[in-house]
């Protein structure tokens, strides 16, 4: 394998820059994605996917960029496998000291009869013809089978060894339109990993359409993929691919179960997010997995009172480990005293147990009003009982 010979060790290919950039709302010019490749490669993904060459200028001189600006980065260019998109690329990746050429065709039998309009026999032809082109310009070629989900096993398993005997060191598996299921996916890649054992590595690139690409990667995995394609945020064509920031918690939290690892710096996985965010059209759901605005957010009351008796009877990931300073409080209907409380010892107001049923009355108004109560308006009921605590002792003390 060219690879590390660790055999756990999975290595993740972004292509947050190429499929990420290639759904609505997401593109990027090259100044920002330069930007965001030097983040990704101080996040430590092993491959950054910076484009597809063949596509625009824009796109050739993105990777060109990248190449040119991060040598010690392994860089990787999409062509399709035709002589013009290879040499494109290559071209492109010129100033690369680890490049990558990633050349891809259909090989699904329904994108063959309406898409390609061509036998199987042609494919792999043109597959391999490509692959040996690609080797001409570097040692390090990954083959893709478009829609390797639907074609068939037997024809997947031929073009396969077709490409590694071709010269390929990668031959990626893409669930192209998310129709795979954890344990269909599994046997898929278990029967590739063991045609192509040791000469070659056997990736996986998921896409989100079922809400299963970060499952169906781990299953990969499981069975023998040894690396994973995906994006910050899960960005990419239609729902997205498989979320980097998932696959690499999940090997981390859940270790006794996925005793894989990865060269991810786990601290900048939600400075990488933000980072996207800033320069693509939207940001991750707030229910998002790891990165999401409520993904260390705590509302409900039982939560609440537990998370602060012991932060991890609700959080599984220390936020502080993914580059996020600490999880939040959020305060509305569902919250009970306990949190309350806390709140108002953060705004610097510790309150007794009658004031903080004061405190308590005049929050639970609002919040049966608004979907959350804001710290100025805490801020405001505390005031307003402080200023009636001392008018009533200036009263006595007047009286007396």
């Amino acid at each position: 394998m060219a690879e590390t010979q660790d055999k756990n060790r999975v290595v993740i290919f972004d292509t947050t820059l190429r499929d990420g950039e290639q759904s609505p709302g997401c593109s990027m010019n090259v100044p920002e994605k330069l930007r965001m490749a030097h983040k990704l490669a101080e996040l430590g993904v092993d491959i950054l996917e910076a484009g597809f060459p063949i596509a625009s200028e824009g796109d050739f001189e993105a990777v060109r960029s990248v190449a040119n600006e991060l040598p010690w980065v392994r860089v990787a260019a999409l062509a399709r496998s035709c002589t013009l998109d290879v040499q494109r690329a290559a071209s492109a990746l010129e100033p690369a000291r680890r490049p990558r050429i990633h050349t891809f065709i259909a090989t699904s039998d329904i994108h063959l009869e309406f898409k390609l309009k061509k036998s199987r026999q042609q494919v792999l032809e043109e597959a391999c013809a490509a692959v040996e082109l690609a080797r001409q310009f570097t040692d390090d070629v990954e083959f893709s089978a478009e829609d390797a989900t639907r074609t068939d096993y037997d024809y997947l398993e031929q073009v396969t060894r077709a490409v590694v005997a071709a010269g390929a060191t990668t031959v990626n598996l893409p669930d192209t339109v998310g129709f795979s299921v954890p344990q269909e996916y599994a046997i898929l890649i278990d029967r590739m990993v063991k045609a192509v054992g040791d000469t070659a590595i056997i990736s996986v690139h998921c896409h989100d359409d079922l809400g299963l690409a970060t499952a169906n990667s781990i299953a990969a995995v499981v069975a023998g993929a040894r690396q994973i394609e995906c994006t910050i945020n899960g960005i990419g064509e239609r729902a997205g691919n498989c979320a980097l920031e998932e696959v690499v918690m999940a090997f981390r939290v859940r270790h006794d179960q996925l005793p894989y690892t990865t060269g991810i710096h786990a601290q900048h996985l939600y400075p990488a997010s933000k980072l996207l965010t800033e320069y693509i059209a939207f940001g991750p759901q707030p229910n998002k997995a790891i990165v999401g605005l409520n993904a260390f957010a705590h509302e409900a009351g039982i939560h609440q009172d537990g998370y602060l008796k012991n932060k991890s009877t609700y959080e599984i990931i220390d936020p502080k480990s993914i580059g996020i300073p600490e999880g939040r409080l959020v305060l509305g209907k569902h919250s009970g005293r306990h949190a309350l409380r806390s709140k108002c010892e953060h705004l610097g107001y510790p309150v007794s147990k009658e004031e903080l049923d004061v405190v308590y009355k005049g929050f639970i108004e609002i919040a049966d009003r608004k979907k959350n109560v804001s710290d100025q308006e805490i801020l405001a009921i505390l005031l307003t009982l402080k200023a009636s605590e001392r008018m009533k002792t200036d009263t006595a003390v007047a009286g007396g």
